[in-house]
């Protein structure tokens, strides 16, 4: 059986809603969760963000991990200034995952927003997502368009909500599987409180794909939510971000999404319908998606970069997905390899092909902005 699903069969179960409901006169309630680790320059716009959040209910909690910086200091001011801010000072640097566990266990509002301090919610973010979780119960977590930024925070625009897209949570694992890669920057999801403690702690042993873990746990035990439209929030990227640092790296990358996947079908995701299916589809995925890695390092002239080689890349396709020799991938990459490192990358038909490739790359942001989808 071909193990990826293609086309409109693969997302004929996603309902998208065009008439939104109206809000109830009863606000919910979240609770938004700030790991913090010498971040004390970002934390009183981050903490703003959520506390000017309109149509709900906001408690913010601040995990100070034992910071160097003037964390405390800025904390201390934050507290004094909104009784509706709490925080935890660690006496000891215990890491950034076992600081969002500290802090989810704190949480006691229906829902919660696991929010990084160098990252920000949009203007009435939370009222968008809570509606729709309001008005779907069955809906365990709710995510919407990111705005990646460096430099200063982009100006706040006030838009409304499109139309929801509601995935039965088999559905959106499957697109996952299929993808072998994550849609989510994390800042802009909603989640339900109760379903996240049937999960139990955010799993220390991924530092890497923690959240990816956590998608696909949480959709295997109910719908997912998407709201269409405005952004929902801004996801910052500078030097200093664990995604630029200890996180870098695209050989990294790819064993962190194989962990990731592999954690949660032997959790909640391993129950599904055609579990085995899906085990097949995100090893096939991640294998093409190394090839073509390994692919565009010739079409730079890079095959050494970023501290893996591209034999190791490749070594890693063959691992997850043995018959990775019969991928049209692995024929590009052979085709490439004759032709050599130093002319790959001015040779006709392999501009041809990262033309082609950069094109995709395009309309797949596109449509990721537009639908969450890849």
């Amino acid at each position: 059986m071909e193990p990826r699903l293609r086309g409109r069969a693969a997302s004929a179960a996603k309902q998208t809603i065009r008439r939104l409901p109206a809000t109830g006169p009863v606000k919910p309630c979240v609770t938004v969760v700030v790991p913090a680790y010498n971040y004390g320059r970002f934390l009183p716009e981050c903490a703003s963000s959520a506390l000017t959040q309109e149509g709900v209910e906001v408690r913010v909690i601040i995990v100070d991990d034992c910071s160097t910086d003037d964390t405390a200091l800025v904390t201390a001011e934050l507290t004094a200034l909104d009784s509706r801010v709490s925080v935890i000072r660690h006496d000891q640097n215990r890491g950034h995952i076992p600081s969002v566990n500290d802090g989810l266990e704190r949480v006691e509002t229906e829902y919660l927003v696991k929010l990084d301090a160098d990252d920000l919610l949009a203007p009435g973010s939370l009222a968008r997502s809570t509606a729709l979780l309001e008005a779907h119960p069955n809906v365990g977590f709710v995510y919407g368009r990111p705005a990646h930024f460096s430099g200063a925070v982009p100006k706040a625009r006030r838009a409304r909500t499109r139309s929801w897209s509601i995935w039965p949570g088999r559905e959106w694992v499957a697109a996952r599987c299929r993808q072998g890669d994550n849609v989510i920057s994390q800042p802009e999801v909603v989640m339900r409180t109760d379903r996240l403690r049937r999960l139990g702690s955010v799993c220390a042993e991924l530092p890497h794909t923690s959240d990816l873990h956590q998608w696909l746990r949480l959709a295997s035990i109910g719908d997912v939510g998407r709201i269409n439209g405005p952004v929902q929030a801004y996801y910052r990227v500078h030097d200093q971000s664990m995604q630029r640092t200890v996180h870098s790296g695209e050989l990294l990358r790819f064993r962190g999404r194989r962990a990731a996947f592999e954690a949660a079908f032997e959790a909640e995701a391993g129950a599904l319908e055609g579990a085995e299916e899906l085990r097949e589809m995100f090893k096939r995925s991640l294998a093409e998606g190394a090839l073509e890695c390994a692919c565009h390092r010739y079409d730079r002239g890079r095959t050494e970069a970023g501290g893996n080689s591209t034999d190791e890349i490749v070594a890693f396709a063959l691992d997850i997905w043995p018959a990775a020799r019969r991928l049209p991938d692995w024929r590009a990459l052979e085709d490439r390899r004759a032709v050599g490192v130093e002319r790959a990358p001015r040779h006709p038909r392999f501009v041809a092909d990262a033309l082609g490739r950069r094109a995709l790359m395009e309309m797949r942001r596109w449509r990721w902005r537009q639908t969450g989808e890849l």
